[in-house]
């Protein structure tokens, strides 16, 4: 048997090496096989379109998110002000502060830069 390491994206064992890269049969993800040694400034922190988000930006909710202990959901289209990149809180990488909310933990999958 071979040790290759399972798909980091769907978990899939079937991986198989191509020169430098593993590869995914199953969902196609290709990585290095040299783990990259990367700073954590260097890391960007990208929206749901792909943009690079930085601290100061404005952004908007591209779908309707429950708040933890809100009695209503941020709706599409809220806008998100000051947003901060943070380190990540449960998989939240964004705070910003929110008009008649206050200050919230987001995901960054789940908004777009304006």
């Amino acid at each position: 048997m071979h040790n290759l390491p399972n798909c980091p994206e769907c978990n899939s064992e079937y991986t198989y090496e191509d020169g430098l890269l593993y590869i995914c049969p199953e969902c196609g993800n290709e990585w290095t096989a040299e783990p990259e040694e990367e700073s954590k400034e260097s890391k960007l922190t990208r929206d749901a379109n792909g943009n690079v988000l930085t601290d100061g930006d404005t952004i908007t909710i591209v779908k309707d998110l429950k708040v933890k202990g809100g009695s209503s959901p941020l709706k599409m289209g809220t806008k998100v002000k000051n947003i901060r990149i943070v380190e990540e809180v449960d998989g939240h990488d964004l705070e910003g502060k929110v008009d008649g909310v206050g200050v919230l933990y987001i995901k960054s999958k789940f908004v777009k830069k304006l």
